[in-house]
């Protein structure tokens, strides 16, 4: 199949993009500007250079595309308003990325939340999320009332070196650095809350699996295990060579360093059980995010960056 894939360059969109180029699709990358073009150009990729505000380019991408996968900014409404609009009547698939935290909690790590979250579990989400929430929704819709064969994927933490360029993911980078800086591991207030998380290469075989043979109007949560960040952040220690030792980042600290992935990204709770996903026949089999993160592996290529 010939995909149209944004966020090519990105975490998720490149390591995306390669399996599905491994597996013999043409995958026709947006990207912002020639360098990256020259990067994604290097996986096999077809580079086309524009950003989500060209509407003249994401219509004319999708209507040349058998499919779009969309990867880059969640909450950007217009490009996803315009991706569908192109799709609409044509029965081409739509997967359109968000993330867990729509499910998340604001308890800047103090509450270890015992709600785990389905896909058909019904919730209310925090102001913050509402509207990738009402993204998500629309996505859905589209598979019903305008022959789309719309898919919402859904992932929790995701870890794990890509599969494609040499680029990280949000959450454990975070906390890396942060520990490096202090010489423990660190957690946001008492690091009791509780997120789910999934192997960057079972992300990327669940994207396969949906071109494959998801239905419209499906909604798949990916995650395979979970943690609390007390945990991780003691198994990152051991990593670094702190042996172990944790401390408490201060929560109006960490909100002053990196603004809302304190709040909803690292002092939340977000689990969730990725049933549908199962049930279409994913099996991840990733190694898990603590023996991934013993491996030592990311943790020098970290401290290096940071020493």
């Amino acid at each position: 199949m010939n995909i149209f894939l944004t966020g090519a360059n990105g975490y998720i969109g490149s390591s995306v993009g390669k399996l599905l180029t491994d597996k013999g699709h043409t995958i026709y990358g947006l990207v912002r500007d020639k360098a990256k073009a020259t990067d994604i150009r290097q996986l096999g990729f077809i580079p086309v250079v524009g950003t989500l505000e060209d509407d003249e380019l994401l219509t004319r991408y999708a209507a040349l595309a058998d499919g779009v996968i969309h990867t880059a900014d969640s909450e950007h409404f217009m490009a996803v308003q315009t991706l569908l609009d192109a799709l609409a009547g044509t029965g081409k698939l739509f997967i359109h990325t968000s993330g867990s935290s729509i499910v998340a909690d604001d308890v800047l790590g103090d509450v270890e939340n015992p709600q785990v979250f389905e896909e058909i579990t019904s919730y209310t989400p925090l102001e913050a999320r509402q509207a990738g929430v009402t993204i998500n929704e629309l996505v859905l819709e589209a598979g019903a009332g305008r022959n789309i064969r719309s898919v919402v994927i859904v992932p929790s933490m995701i870890y794990g070196d890509s599969l494609g360029l040499d680029v990280e993911s949000v959450q454990l980078p975070c906390i890396y650095r942060k520990s490096i800086k202090t010489g423990k591991g660190v957690f946001i207030g008492r690091g009791i809350n509780r997120w789910s998380n999934v192997h960057i290469a079972d992300v990327a075989d669940l994207y396969l699996m949906a071109l494959e043979r998801a239905p419209a109007g499906t909604c798949l949560f990916a995650e395979n295990g979970e943690e609390s960040y007390k945990d991780l952040a003691a198994y990152i220690s051991n990593a670094l060579g702190f042996g172990g030792a944790t401390e408490s980042w201060n929560a109006a600290d960490a909100l002053a360093e990196v603004g809302g992935l304190a709040r909803y990204g690292l002092g939340s709770n977000s689990r969730i059980k990725a049933v549908n996903a199962r049930r279409l026949g994913w099996e991840p089999k990733g190694i898990s995010v603590k023996d991934w993160i013993a491996s030592n592996k990311y943790a020098k290529k970290t401290y290096n960056k940071n020493a």
